[in-house]
C-alpha cells in the first residue's frame, strides 16, 4: 500500500480507483473489509459464505468504481453493494429475506431505547433471532456502523421514513424479546460489537479485481 494513500479521504481514493490504480482500492479494502463482512456475517451466518460475499462484494465495487460519484458517501453505497451481494446469496440458496416491509404512519422515532443488560454481549446475537432481515440490518447499520438515517435509507433503498418506522419497531420488538419496557425513558441503545475478523479479503480480492478489470471494463 501507498503510504499516499493512507491519509486520503474515501471519495479521492474511488477516483483514483477509477483510474486504475489498485493500491488506492487496496486501501479502501483495508479501510471497510472488516465492517462489511460483520454486516454480511449478520445476514449469512456461514462464515465461509461471508467471506465469499464480502469479496464478490468488493470485486462489484472495484468493476462498478466509475458509478460512484464524487461528493456521496462512499461507505453508504459499499454498503448497499454489500447488501445486494447478500441478498443474491440468499436467493441462489431459495432463502429470500424479508423484503415485503410496507410504509406505516410517519410518526417520530422515539429518544426512549433498550436499557442496557448486564448480559449485551448476546443482545445482538438475540436481535438476530426475534428481528425481521430488514429490521435488523436498519438496526445493525444505526447503532454499529453509526450511521446516519439519510445512509441507512440508501443503504436499504428506503425513505428516511420508513427508516425511522423499521427502527422503532426494531425496538420494540427486541425490548419486548428481552422483557425490557418499550417505553422506558431510561432506556439507551443496543451496544456496539466488534467486528469479526475477514481473513485473506485483502490480497484476494486484490487479485481478483486484477484478473477482471479488464473483462467488465465501465460497469
Amino acid at each position: 500500500m501507498s503510504e499516499s494513500y493512507a491519509n486520503q479521504p474515501d471519495d479521492f481514493l474511488a477516483q483514483e480507483a477509477s483510474r486504475g490504480a489498485l493500491d488506492a482500492f487496496d486501501e479502501l479494502v483495508r479501510r471497510y473489509q472488516h465492517r462489511i463482512y460483520g454486516f454480511v456475517l449478520q445476514s449469512v451466518s456461514n462464515p465461509t459464505d461471508a467471506r465469499e460475499v464480502t469479496q464478490e462484494a468488493f470485486l462489484r465495487a472495484f468493476t462498478a468504481i466509475d458509478q460512484y460519484r464524487p461528493g456521496a458517501v462512499f461507505s453508504s453505497w459499499l454498503f448497499a453493494i454489500a447488501r445486494n451481494k447478500a441478498i443474491d446469496h440468499f436467493r441462489s440458496h431459495k432463502e429470500v429475506p424479508d423484503q415485503a416491509q410496507s410504509e406505516a404512519p410517519d410518526y417520530d422515532d422515539p429518544a426512549e431505547l433498550l436499557a442496557r443488560r448486564e448480559d449485551h454481549s448476546q443482545i445482538w446475537e438475540r436481535a438476530r433471532e426475534l428481528l425481521p432481515e430488514l429490521h435488523f440490518q436498519a438496526l445493525w447499520l444505526r447503532y454499529v456502523e453509526d450511521m446516519e438515517l439519510a445512509q441507512i435509507a440508501g443503504v436499504l433503498g428506503k425513505t428516511k421514513t420508513h427508516v425511522k418506522v423499521l427502527l422503532f419497531r426494531a425496538r420494540r420488538i427486541l425490548a419486548v424479546g428481552l422483557g425490557s419496557d418499550p417505553n422506558s425513558t431510561a432506556a439507551t441503545a443496543p451496544p456496539a460489537v466488534r467486528q469479526a475478523p475477514a481473513p485473506g479479503i485483502n490480497s484476494s480480492t486484490r487479485h481478483l479485481c486484477s484478473s477482471r478489470r479488464e473483462s467488465a471494463p465501465g460497469i
